[in-house]
């Protein structure tokens, strides 16, 4: 009897191997992707984030701004965050402390800065985030950062990594300024620099634009009337090429201009849009960079004029 129940034995078992098998499979299949929310105001390291975190298996959505990290973060429940500290509308850690309220879903969250200021990191070690510096070891302070987070991932980072290419993170956001009067350029540039921007020169148009190409500036303030091309000259070129079709573009004039310049000036080209802003020129700045900080994440500590 024993002899004959035997291979009913061994069928049962294989059969039981093979469904425990078909298990794991299914419960491997169903298994879905950490959820990651990027938020900064620079295209080019929201770009280069969301590639390379896709690569390694996250889901990704991106948000530009401060106030757009707090509402799709609320809607989305991301597992992580990679947030810049300095960005319009809110400030990233300001979003942090609202996401971590006692009775919140749980985040990890990595913060970065270019900013080198000891009170900011403190602050992350006290939430208990994780930090890091843009610059040239950026990738690295975001991949160790997720190798603790998931260490399950550490293969596949490292895979990655070998695979990669290197790429320039700038530390601090980029303002090119476009005019062929140095003082206009070097007045602009001293006020940028208080405010924690970097300042990139052409002086016409046709250099702008392969400068743009190149850096990839979170705006391009421009005067409207140059030699060598203007400012629609400008748009044009930077709105049919796609790695600059999105850069916001200012207009500065020393001149009033009419109604139908204007126009022409904030048209869409190539189905984006034209000038953001139009501006006459002045020494008082609080209207520009009052529209700047729209699109640059300013060092609060450094607005003072």
């Amino acid at each position: 009897m024993h002899a004959a129940c035997c291979p009913a034995i061994t069928l049962e078992f294989n059969k039981y191997e093979r469904e425990a098998d078909m298990t794991d499979v299914i419960e491997a299949s169903q298994k879905v992707a950490p959820r990651m929310l990027i938020a900064d105001d620079d295209p080019d390291i929201l770009r280069l984030l969301a590639d390379r975190c896709a690569k390694l298996g996250f889901q990704v959505e991106t948000v530009s701004n401060g106030i757009q990290l707090l509402i799709k973060a609320r809607h989305s429940h991301p597992d992580i965050m990679i947030v810049d500290v300095n960005m319009p509308e809110l400030d990233g850690l300001t979003v942090c402390t609202r996401m971590l309220d006692p009775g919140s879903k749980p985040v990890d969250v990595v913060v970065v800065t270019g900013s080198n200021d000891p009170l900011t990191e403190e602050r992350c070690e006290s939430l208990g985030l994780y930090y890091g510096r843009k610059g040239p070891d950026f990738w690295k302070s975001i991949e160790s950062a997720l190798v603790e987070i998931y260490p399950d991932m550490a293969g596949i980072i490292e895979e990655q990594k070998m695979k990669s290419t290197s790429a320039e993170v700038h530390e601090r956001p980029r303002v090119l300024v476009v005019d062929d009067d140095p003082a206009i350029q070097m007045f602009l540039a001293s006020r940028l620099g208080k405010l924690g921007i970097d300042t990139l020169y052409a002086s016409n148009a046709v250099h702008a634009y392969r400068i743009a190409c190149r850096a990839r500036p979170s705006v391009v303030i421009t005067d409207n009337f140059m030699p060598d091309g203007d400012a629609q000259y400008l748009l044009y070129r930077l709105r049919s090429t796609p790695a600059t079709e999105n850069i916001p573009v200012f207009v500065i004039s020393g001149q009033a201009l009419n109604e139908l310049t204007e126009h022409n000036l904030r048209r869409e080209i190539c189905g984006r849009p034209g000038a953001a802003q139009i501006f006459r020129k002045s020494f008082d700045t609080k209207e520009l960079f009052g529209a700047l900080q729209q699109y640059c994440g300013f060092e609060k500590k450094q607005t003072k004029q």
